[in-house]
């Protein structure tokens, strides 16, 4: 079997050295880049992924388009942007676990082994992905300096409730277009250019409103993790038909009887009453964008305390 057939993510040449004094890593050891190699065995697909398990290097260099170009030889047919656009619509069909080099480069038409001339590896694809399905519509932005929102100094608070919503919502409405983003776990901090224009937004939000820094971090991390909750119930609701063969309606009818069967008679007083009440509005299964709605308002309300107890009427800090 050629290397070609090979189609597992290599390991990297180099590693990170220790750490400096200055708290920077050190410059991974010098080496060509890197490439599967026969024997290595095959890449096996997996339903979820890490961010940043790549090497940190590549993948810093990948996401600000900081890799070196090759000088001699024709021109590239792709690119890398190309192919994590590529690598984002299997995703978006298939799910996560469908992604492999070898089905990537089968879709772009060309072998395993060049594809690595675009992107290290799988693992370095995956956070490019991350980064650039938040690009715009005009692609990937890596050169702007300017502000995302217009100012460099803290936004005036009034408005604080209308731009946290908005940029919740617009990370709802992203993982439903993309669910394979919630397959992808994040322990440490993606740090690409569009992943960070996020956070911008997101800070930029509760920015002077009197929250410490940590605060407001606090906040978006606390709305995040809400949001990427809320989206997984959401999908996983939309799914449901299809993973057990019955609408809602069909399942209801269903378990009804049987559990009228078994029904403790005075054992869930407050069940008694609040279900048949819910049943009656909503039908089999409350909305998941009203839950998301409802949860996402409570949320806010929470933050608007934490605001009030830091800050007098001018919104300055107590």
């Amino acid at each position: 079997m050629s290397t070609e057939d090979h189609d597992r993510t290599p390991e990297p040449t180099g590693r990170p050295g220790p750490t400096d004094p200055a708290g920077a890593p050190a410059a991974p050891m010098a080496g060509a880049p890197p490439r599967p190699t026969a024997g290595s065995g095959e890449e096996q697909p997996e339903a979820t992924a890490s961010n940043n398990a790549g090497d940190p290097r590549a993948t810093m260099e990948l996401l600000w388009g900081a890799r070196p170009r090759p000088s001699r030889g024709p021109r590239p047919r792709l690119d890398a942007e190309a192919v994590a656009r590529e690598a984002i619509a299997l995703a978006d069909e298939e799910g996560l676990a469908a992604l492999s080099m070898r089905r990537l480069a089968a879709r772009l038409g060309v072998t395993v082994m060049s594809l690595y001339t675009y992107v290290p590896g799988k693992a370095e694809l995956v956070d490019l992905m991350l980064d650039r399905v938040l690009a715009g519509p005009d692609g990937p932005e890596l050169t702007r300096t300017a502000p995302l929102h217009g100012d460099t100094g803290g936004a005036p608070g009034p408005d604080w409730r209308d731009r946290l919503a908005a940029v919740a919502r617009a990370e709802w409405e992203l993982n439903l277009r993309h669910p394979w983003l919630l397959q992808v776990t994040t322990a440490r901090p993606s740090l690409g250019p569009h992943v960070l224009d996020w956070y911008e937004r997101a800070l930029h939000a509760v920015d002077g409103v009197g929250l410490t820094e940590v605060e407001m971090d606090s906040v978006v991390d606390l709305v995040t993790h809400y949001v990427h909750g809320a989206s997984r119930s959401a999908i996983a609701a939309a799914d449901v038909d299809n993973r057990t063969g019955m609408t809602d309606d069909q399942w209801w009818g269903a378990v009804a009887p049987l559990l009228d069967e078994v029904w403790p008679a005075g054992r869930y007083p407050v069940s008694d009453r609040v279900g048949p009440v819910v049943g009656e509005l909503h039908g089999a299964r409350i909305p998941p964008e009203q839950s998301f709605a409802f949860g996402l308002e409570r949320l806010l309300d929470g933050v608007a305390v934490l605001i009030e107890g830091r800050t007098g009427e001018g919104g300055t800090r107590r």
